[in-house]
């Protein structure tokens, strides 16, 4: 399985349209090689680079939705795809840019292939989602982004 985006490549800068320097958007993002028997798709979007001082825990989760129907190919540029929609670090069900308060960060795109569908309600917790699908994972790809405030000229 494959998570792409024509916004930006696997490993490089997120451009500055997808953050809160920007427009806020999410970009598009193309979904492939979705194996069979897949009952539905979950999303997570996830910063592990926050300091302590903003969270703990040091993980911002920016972006997480879930029971996405698995022959979704393709989630347009600034949309939600359709699904259920997990609470975010912002206190939000939908997509929150890159926003990094120090240096560079990495964002992982994660897409998760699962054999059924998450037994969750709008605004679960991405802790309560990953152990709803813990034993349901077919396949998982990934993409990662970075950016920097800092530099984003």
């Amino acid at each position: 399985m494959q998570v792409t985006s024509p916004a930006f490549k696997n490993g490089e800068r997120i451009p500055q349209e997808y953050t809160c320097d920007g427009e806020n958007i999410s970009p598009e993002l193309h979904i492939a090689d979705v194996p069979e028997g897949t009952q539905s798709l979950v999303l997570i979007m996830e910063d592990p680079d926050v300091p302590t001082y903003v969270r703990e825990d040091g993980m911002w989760d920016h972006w997480i939705v879930f029971n996405i129907d698995p022959s979704t190919t393709v989630i347009p540029k600034g949309t939600e795809p359709d699904g259920v929609h997990g609470i975010t670090s912002s206190g939000t069900t939908a997509y929150g840019g890159p926003c990094p308060p120090d240096k560079e960060h990495r964002y992982f795109f994660f897409v998760y292939a699962l054999s059924a569908k998450i037994d969750e309600q709008e605004g679960a917790t991405k802790e309560a989602i990953r152990a709803a699908m813990r034993h349901h994972i077919i396949d998982k790809a990934e993409l990662v982004g970075v950016y920097n405030r800092v530099t984003n000229s």
